[in-house]
């Protein structure tokens, strides 16, 4: 097995569906992939619905795991524990994948040079975009990451998109999994545990390499289009922020940053207002 797709699911059904629709139209030949389904506790018809589909399309390695303890980052754990593959892709069970996913993966890890890869993630609003979106308000919500049409390594100053990731799996033995204090738990909407990741790789001269082949669309529901969701969407970050600064012991430089960030809120605010344009301001 070349290559293992990681999808980690709770109470998103029908929404998975749809992600393992796009999977199994890869360009890819289907006896060098699987697709492994992390279902985390989910309470909804998740593990019905998917095999149903798996039935439906038993030519494909399409298999489900279950994960009772609650968090994303147990669920991708959990993941690279039950995988079979040489390398392991993430991606989340709000997207769809292009059908040279797999091939675009494949073909940069078998070139011999890369260990760890991201790849584009392009934002799908189901209803339009909203006019008070601005850059920086979509980068917190739908992360979107496109970076060209040719492979190349990465700066630093760019953070890889949870929702596609892809790692040779020996990465992991070396580096560690995904620390369970952050990630996604429930309703939470805590994050950081792939940015935590990433910077213990990158801290001993890993470098991440760009699939520019390897394309997800990241679907944006009007559920995640309020201010409720923002506000809590934000207050997670944040949190997570904390734990990790708490970790590190970078309190001090975690306050000044988002003094910064304050300052620098304030004034895209004045420049949006007097630009006629107050939604996003």
């Amino acid at each position: 097995m070349e290559l293992t797709i990681i999808i980690s699911t709770y109470n998103r059904a029908e929404s998975l569906i749809r992600t393992l629709d796009s999977v199994i139209q890869q360009d890819a030949d289907p006896a060098t992939w699987e697709c492994l389904v992390v279902n985390n506790a989910s309470t909804d018809n998740t593990k019905k619905l998917f095999t149903e589909f798996s039935q439906k399309h038993s030519e494909f390695n399409l298999r489900m795991v279950d994960e009772e303890q609650q968090g994303l980052s147990f669920a991708r754990n959990r993941g690279i524990v039950e995988s079979k593959g040489k390398y392991l892709a993430f991606i989340d069970d709000d997207e769809t994948v292009a059908p040279t996913f797999v091939s675009g993966y494949m073909s940069l890890f078998n070139a011999g040079y890369a260990f760890v890869a991201m790849g584009a993630v392009i934002p799908v609003y189901e209803s339009g975009r909203p006019k008070w979106m601005s850059t920086y308000t979509e980068k917190m919500i739908a992360n979107p990451i496109n970076l060209g049409d040719k492979p190349f390594t990465i700066s630093h100053k760019i953070m890889p998109a949870g929702g596609n990731m892809a790692f040779n799996r020996e990465l992991f033995t070396i580096y560690g999994n995904f620390d369970t204090d952050l990630g996604r738990k429930g309703s939470e909407l805590r994050g950081g545990e792939e940015n935590d990741l990433f910077r213990r790789i990158r801290s001993l001269g890993e470098r991440v390499f760009y699939a520019p082949k390897a394309v997800v669309y990241h679907h944006i529901g009007d559920d995640k289009l309020t201010a409720e969701y923002v506000d809590k969407l934000s207050y997670g970050v944040g949190c997570s922020k904390r734990i990790q600064a708490e970790k590190d012991g970078t309190l001090d430089e975690l306050y000044d940053d988002e003094s910064r960030k304050r300052f620098y809120t304030f004034i895209l605010s004045l420049f949006y207002t007097l630009t006629f344009r107050p939604a996003k301001s």
